[in-house]
């Protein structure tokens, strides 16, 4: 038995030799496709014209993006990481003079929405404060069928091509070989893509800039990213561009508070938007446009097309025209925030598409990617996805199908159901494309006005205030510091040259490097009869030195509704410091948790009993935006023998929020490294008093509405 057993039984050899058949080692071959076509170019979608439409004859950038969309099952390439929730929009005044939507167009109508908020990069079991864009998406259910707006928090991006598209995400991805690291762009492969893709400069300022750790869904922008087009009654058009304004403002969390979020509460933003809803404050945002008239496609030192390129609000104004408000949380999170599908290509008459040539591959690969993931081509009849108005079409059968179709007749022309459904082809009734004229050359190339890489990169740094190019500055270091590979990271610090060569010095310092010339890669993507310097990187120097609308040191900071506060407190605490001052705050819309060493009460000095909410065992200062002491003598004494408290303000501190306390507790205080490093300088955001309250829960309340003090970070470093 044993001879025949090994008659059977394959040597190493044998195995490892089939194996090999199946190992694919990429060292000195030329780029092919799937079945082994070589390319010659795999940059570029082909195009009707370098400006022109994407061609759906594109078989080698179709092929690449299916099969980037069916990589992965059953959570979403990207933007796994998300939640959600139902509202409205209403207008503020009709646009018809720009576009015959009919939701743009009806004050009356209050139409409902559903908003997808997530990070990119993570696993849907990553962290919410990751390093990381946001995803904005909005579904509005309106009455001539979906309309999705399917942006981010940015309202520019990596690539200029979606040809591109799976080279970055596979970049920025966990590294394939050890699945390392999760949600996060601090790894070789990411950086060394990037140093190659010099359009990549100006997105990279944004995902190094604060924007990238939102302190809320509630408190970010979002952007539609592309230029797309309204179209009026009359089949005139108009460029526009989608910007969502937080009514709270937009604010962050420092970056070591995101990293301390990450391990207390991964479910931050989560958690924070669920629970605005629930106790009906509801988050708002303003929709706002930029409107270009078609004349002036070409006036501005910048293509329209380009979505690297953002449009300054000093070139353009943002008009404000509707505002949305979340007020319903999902009743199931897989039937509703899982399942909702989005795609750019849901639209309504009066909005259309340009050939901005990002968007034009998104248009092939969103439906791609939810057949997929929702593993039908009846996707659309998911309750969550169901548009509120009737749908009659000729499409049939499929996998998981819903509706039951009546009748005999499955297509059109038909006469045996008297030629039903009909096509709207009376003027202005259905959907019509806007005639746009091409007339060009199928070419795999982009436009030479797709060059400028680093004018926008610069523009945005300008415009920041000193902390924020402070954090910018401290991100990169970060960043390239995980990087292990040298030469990636000096290409790095040679390309930021071309935005700011003190912020590439002060890189490079602390990498032990010196920044160089970078070496720009060639473009060899450019019509035969012309010279190849023209299609190569360049900087091209904005029109305007600084925008105020890119600095968050500039947004609003008047309220703090729904902030949330801690108050430190033990038995004999003055019951009435700590009672007006929790009144004084929820008055104003924040929300106040009282912690003490202990669950259950604590006795006041006067023996009441007051209840606590959390304990310093679970309570952590990087929840909350600011943090109350109130008076009492015996409880001064108990916080500062309580090691958790302490920590829990210097930590506060740490991260530049407002502190406040009233009488004895001003002593905790003093406890602190605040106490034993006295420096008036720099104290703005440290409130203390006693005997008059009304003026102490005024500063205080001012004083959590500017958000953060971010100078106290180059004064002084906290051991907390």
């Amino acid at each position: 038995m044993a001879k025949n057993k090994g008659k059977n039984v394959k040597n190493d050899s044998q195995k490892i030799n089939e194996l090999q058949q199946f190992t694919e080692n990429n060292e000195g071959e030329f780029l092919t496709t799937n079945h082994g076509v070589r390319i010659n170019d795999n940059q570029n979608t082909l195009k009707a014209g370098d400006r022109g439409p994407s061609l759906l004859e594109d078989f080698i950038m179709r092929e690449k993006i299916t099969h980037f969309d069916h990589e992965r099952i059953p959570e979403r390439i990207v933007h796994a990481r998300g939640s959600g929730a139902h509202g409205f929009f209403e207008l503020y005044k009709p646009m018809g003079k720009y576009t015959k939507a009919g939701f743009l167009n009806d004050t009356k109508v209050k139409t409902p929405v559903f908003v997808r908020f997530s990070t990119v990069a993570g696993s849907r079991g990553s962290t919410d404060l990751a390093r990381d864009v946001r995803g904005f998406s909005v579904k509005f259910y309106t009455q001539n069928g979906n309309y999705d707006l399917v942006g981010n928090n940015m309202p520019v991006f990596f690539i200029q091509d979606a040809m591109k598209f799976p080279d970055l995400v596979h970049a920025v991805k966990p590294e394939p070989n050890n699945e390392i690291p999760q949600a996060s762009s601090a790894h070789d492969t990411f950086w060394d893509f990037i140093s190659l893709v010099p359009e990549s400069m100006h997105m990279i300022m944004w995902l190094m800039s604060d924007r990238a750790i939102p302190r809320s869904y509630r408190m970010m922008e979002g952007f539609g990213v592309h230029t797309f087009r309204f179209v009026n009654e009359n089949d005139k058009s108009h460029f526009v561009k989608f910007h969502w304004k937080p009514v709270l403002g937009v604010h962050s969390v420092a970056w070591d508070e995101a990293q301390n979020i990450s391990g207390k509460d991964p479910d931050f933003h989560r958690r924070d938007l669920w629970e605005a809803i629930e106790t009906g404050n509801f988050p708002e945002y303003e929709l706002g446009v930029q409107l270009i008239d078609d004349k002036d496609e070409h006036k501005f030192d910048f293509d329209l097309l380009d979505p690297t390129k953002l449009i300054p609000e000093e070139l353009v104004p943002v008009q404000i025209i509707g505002k949305m408000t979340l007020n319903r949380n999902p009743d199931n999170f897989f039937a509703e925030t899982e399942q909702i599908a989005f795609h750019p290509g849901h639209l309504v008459p009066g909005i259309d598409f340009t050939n901005d040539p990002l968007l034009q591959g998104r248009l092939f690969s969103y439906t791609d990617t939810q057949l997929s993931r929702l593993g039908s081509p009846n996707f659309h009849e998911i309750p969550i996805n169901r548009p509120v108005v009737d749908v009659h079409n000729n499409q049939r059968d499929g996998h998981m199908r819903q509706t039951i179709n009546k009748g005999q007749t499955s297509y059109e022309p038909n006469s045996l159901s008297g030629g039903c459904p009909f096509q709207a082809m009376m003027k202005n009734f259905g959907f019509t494309s806007f005639l746009e004229r091409i007339d060009a050359k199928k070419i795999r190339s982009r436009s030479k006005s797709f060059t400028d890489h680093f004018g926008q990169a610069t523009l945005f740094y300008n415009s920041q205030s000193e902390p924020e190019k402070i954090h910018i500055t401290n991100a990169l270091r970060f960043e390239l510091s995980k990087v292990q590979t040298p030469a990636i990271r000096q290409r790095m610090i040679n390309l930021l040259t071309q935005v700011d060569k003190v912020l590439a010095n002060t890189v490079a310092a602390s990498l032990g490097l010196t920044a160089g010339k970078p070496e720009m890669p060639m473009n060899h993507s450019f019509p035969a009869d012309s010279d190849p310097k023209d299609y190569q990187p360049k900087k091209v120097r904005s029109s305007i030195e600084a925008s105020a609308a890119l600095s968050m040191a500039n947004t609003n900071k008047n309220s703090i509704k729904t902030r949330k506060i801690a108050i430190l407190a033990a038995n004999g605490v003055e019951e009435t410091s700590l009672i007006n001052m929790k009144k004084a705050l929820e008055t104003q819309g924040a929300m106040v948790k009282i912690i003490a060493p202990a669950l259950g009460m604590i006795k006041s000095a006067s023996g009441k009993s007051i209840a606590i909410d959390e304990t310093f065992q679970i309570a952590a200062s990087v929840v909350f935006d600011a943090v109350f002491i109130p008076a009492g003598a015996k409880s001064a004494a108990a916080l500062i023998e309580e090691p958790d408290a302490i920590h829990f303000i210097n930590e506060t501190y740490k991260h530049c929020k407002a502190i406040c306390a009233d009488g004895e507790g001003a002593d905790v205080i003093e406890a602190t490294y605040i106490g034993q490093n006295p420096n008036d300088d720099i104290e703005e955001g440290v409130i203390t008093g006693e005997n008059n309250p009304g003026k102490l829960s005024k500063d205080f309340i001012k004083a959590i509405a500017k958000h953060r003090f971010w100078e106290r970070e180059t004064m002084r470093k906290v051991p907390a």
